[in-house]
């Protein structure tokens, strides 16, 4: 039986590689789209892997375009196995730099799409007594940084409603499993990077420290050993595993961040990380 995958925000970055990924292990992809201009970049990677994908346009703010593609794909042929929840964006800023309208955006695509497509899916996989609905999350829902403040905000959420949901679809044959990847190098950090209206007026007084984060922020990507394919092979385990982990961590900065906050005493983690953070960032005054 042919097992259908939907990835949402696939047009791009971690989506992007894992519809292409998941195509090439014999699942038939919907890799949604914004519009038809991702749609054709989409097309061109999938003919130079050698793998087909489906590319409906859908936008997950909005629920007759949420609706509509979950009829299509459920009417084709096949079992809907799973959902990667990928659509989000970023809003990188100081929160005080941060406009009601920004935040209320990162929200509305991080986590009321999340919810609107899992509400679409649940019929279905509940009548199967199947299915896997996969939350790609990141890092910054386990340790939070300055500077990405909504950002944070929204995928802590995320992994809350993600949690809930696990326990009360559980019983029903749905799995649920939330993949948190260190940072990398995608359009997250160029065209896509979100940054705020006001995160770069000179009238901000938090100016220098943002651009000393941002600064940071690049190294840290220049730097980064975690690639998007191996958050595509993190994806493909969550839907293959007989039994599913809650959480996927991808990376070794990451897994080490989080091994620390699990072990080390509260005030020791924050005193010394997030300490260290801040003062690597407020140093900018005293340059």
């Amino acid at each position: 039986m042919t097992n259908k995958v939907l990835i949402t925000g696939a047009g791009t970055g971690l989506g992007l590689e894992t519809a292409l990924t998941l195509a090439g292990r014999g699942f038939t992809v919907f890799a949604s789209v914004l519009d038809a201009e991702q749609q054709a970049r989409v097309a061109s990677e999938a003919s130079q892997r050698g793998v087909t994908l489906n590319t409906p346009i859908m936008d997950v703010t909005d629920e007759e375009s949420v609706q509509a593609t979950i009829d299509a794909i459920v009417a084709a042929p096949g079992a809907l196995l799973g959902v990667v929840h990928n659509a989000g964006i970023s809003l990188r800023g100081y929160f005080e730099d941060c406009d009601d309208d920004e935040i209320r955006r990162v929200f509305e695509v991080n986590l009321i799409g999340a919810m609107t497509v899992t509400r679409a899916v649940l019929p279905t996989m509940r009548a199967a007594g199947l299915g896997r609905l996969i939350f790609v999350s990141s890092i910054g829902a386990r340790v939070a940084s300055m500077g990405r403040t909504a950002y944070c905000a929204s995928k802590f959420a995320l992994e809350g409603f993600a949690e809930s949901l696990m326990q009360e679809v559980i019983p029903l044959g749905i799995q649920v499993s939330i993949v948190e990847p260190a940072i990398i190098n995608t359009e997250r950090w160029t065209v896509h990077r979100g940054i705020a209206r006001r995160a770069k007026d000179p009238s901000s007084p938090y100016l220098a420290w943002f651009e000393r984060q941002e600064e940071i922020a690049d190294e840290l990507v220049r730097t980064s050993p975690t690639t998007p394919d191996q958050v595509a092979d993190a994806i493909y385990r969550a839907l293959t595993d007989g039994r599913p982990q809650l959480r996927y961590i991808v990376g070794k900065r990451a897994r080490l961040v989080v091994t620390l906050r699990r072990y080390l005493p509260g005030e020791l983690f924050e005193r010394f990380y997030f300490g260290e953070a801040m003062r690597r960032v407020t140093a900018a005054d005293r340059s």
